[in-house]
């Protein structure tokens, strides 16, 4: 268990050594979709720890956009968030200073004309400060208006500037099946070149995440067992507790595979299945991430499994089921559970079963990754085990929580000390980043954001591995769309899903492990 106990800020965790400083050139950052949450909770206050940090140019402006016309309510209401949700305090004179950066525009997202008015705004900004012409677009809208705004930008002369430099950052969902993500990336391909592309997935900013290749690839003592010959089953789990929050018309189109499968969960699999890269260079990662996910056969259809809560009890709370919930079709069969079954067929990882699942409503929130080892040839310990507290010699269970716990635990068995006989048990090493670091209110967009500034593309997705994806998941999603379900709901909120789950690993002598959290 580490011991370390210190106070730690969100900038201080993006402090780099002297001489090695990561200062993006001056620019402008314009986000689209600003008035919504994930301006407010995420993209502003990461943003403001990147200033803390001294991590931001001195010259640097913010520029909102979205339909609704505000003004100046616009930063009034982004500094509140900041304070809020960033854990800033609201007398720091770098917040004011900050603030002072943010404007908006207001503009209709299929509207040309307005598309003008904003390279008006955003060339007298430049021209005002001095920036240079660098400019980088968020789009934090709904899909629907991607496409729309990246052709707006390159007709306006925005996506490939004269002077400067500039960049396109796409939240998820990128597309809903394979067609569309390769439609899409045909259109944003059209307008920026994959160079100026940063697809994003927030789990990749998550320290726990990233710190999956350190610990693979700087600790000598696992990589020698990181395979086929010592390694029995790896489980991912994606549990939450809330519901759909009030997004009903969302979740209707996207479902547990799309929302969180098919993207989050497939770049936590290729961290924990890739080969060593050459470097930590964003080529050499993306090419090892993507020979993975191209070693994955078709996922038969008997492998997949979908459920969808009912109502029930979560943390002592009654709770209605999702058909229940607001804007849900009452007989709705989209799925709030999704697991599957895969393969990697490679040298590595040849006959190792991963299972994947991902749900809404269920016991725990807990997103973890289990690696149970191979039991000993030998379990010599076997017959007196039964004469013990331990009746069972437990195999040994590395888990990587990345939340809300972030941590790594490893099992494995020691002696009862004072019994007279062997008696063996199952104990946990544990490493707490809390405990060793300190809490931070850093929410891992500041990761993100400060290397798509820099143009560093190694935690984003290239459109290769977006498409090899959902090739692997789109015919198990036109699969479930040809049948409707025959019983949903299928599991009690509060459960750990549905039954039908707990079949798909015990075709193969597994089964789920359910108590997810601290220990092993």
């Amino acid at each position: 268990m580490a011991t370390m106990q210190m106070s730690v800020r969100p900038e201080d965790l993006l402090q780099v050594p002297k001489g090695k400083e990561r200062i993006p050139d001056a620019g402008i950052l314009v986000i689209f979709g600003a008035s919504g949450d994930l301006t407010k909770r995420k993209l502003l206050p990461a943003l403001f720890h990147l200033e803390q940090a001294g991590l931001l140019p001195d010259t640097f402006s913010i520029v909102g956009v979205a339909r609704r016309p505000l003004g100046d309510e616009f930063a009034a209401d982004m500094r509140a968030g900041i304070v809020e949700f960033g854990g800033a305090e609201a007398s720091d004179p770098k917040l004011d200073k900050f603030v002072k950066q943010i404007s908006y525009f207001a503009l209709n997202f299929d509207d040309p004309a307005d598309y003008a008015g904003l390279k008006a705004e955003l060339d007298r900004i430049d021209k005002e400060k001095g920036i240079g012409g660098n400019r980088m677009f968020y789009l934090a809208t709904a899909p629907e208006f991607f496409a729309g705004i990246v052709e707006n930008l390159g007709a306006q002369g925005l996506a490939q500037p004269e002077h400067g430099v500039a960049a396109v950052v796409i939240e998820k969902p990128f597309g809903h099946d394979l067609d569309s993500a390769r439609e899409l990336n045909h259109q944003v391909n059209a307008v920026f070149h994959e160079s100026q592309v940063f697809r994003i997935d927030h789990y990749l900013g998550k320290e726990t995440v990233q710190n999956l290749l350190v610990f693979r690839f700087a600790n000598g003592i696992f990589e020698p067992i990181w395979n086929r010959n010592y390694i029995d089953h790896v489980q991912i789990t994606a549990a939450e507790t809330l519901g759909v929050e009030g997004r009903g018309p969302f979740y209707e189109k996207a479902g547990a595979l799309r929302d969180v499968v098919q993207n989050h969960m497939m770049e936590l699999l290729s961290l924990v299945a890739l080969e060593p890269p050459s470097s930590f260079e964003a080529e050499s990662v993306r090419r090892e991430k993507l020979k993975v996910w191209r070693a994955i056969p078709s996922i038969p259809i008997l492998n997949a499994v979908r459920g969808q809560y009912g109502p029930g009890l979560v943390d002592g709370q009654r709770v209605v089921g999702y058909r229940d919930e607001e804007r849900v079709n009452p007989e709705s069969g989209t799925e709030t559970y999704a697991a599957v079954r895969l393969e990697i067929e490679n040298w590595r990882w040849a006959g190792v079963p991963f299972f994947l699942r991902a749900g809404k409503r269920l016991k725990k929130r807990a997103t973890e990754i289990s690696i149970q080892f191979k039991q000993p040839p030998l379990l010599i310990f076997d017959r007196i085990a039964a004469k013990s507290a331990c009746s069972v010699i437990q195999p040994n269970l590395l888990t990587i929580r990345i939340q809300p716990d972030e941590g790594i635990s490893l099992r494995f068995g020691a002696k009862v000390p004072t019994t007279p006989e062997m008696a063996v048990c199952p104990v946990n090493m544990d490493f707490d980043y809390e405990a060793a670091f300190g809490k931070s209110s850093a929410n891992g967009y500041e990761r993100l954001l400060l290397d798509a500034m820099l143009g560093d593309q190694t935690l984003f997705s290239h459109r290769d591995g977006v498409e090899t994806n959902w090739a692997l998941y789109t015919p198990i999603l036109e699969a479930w769309a040809a049948k409707n379900p025959e019983v949903f709901p299928n599991y009690f909120a509060g459960s750990w899903g549905p039954e039908c789950s707990d079949h798909l690993l015990e075709k193969t002598g597994h089964a789920w492990r359910n108590d997810l959290g601290r220990k092993a």
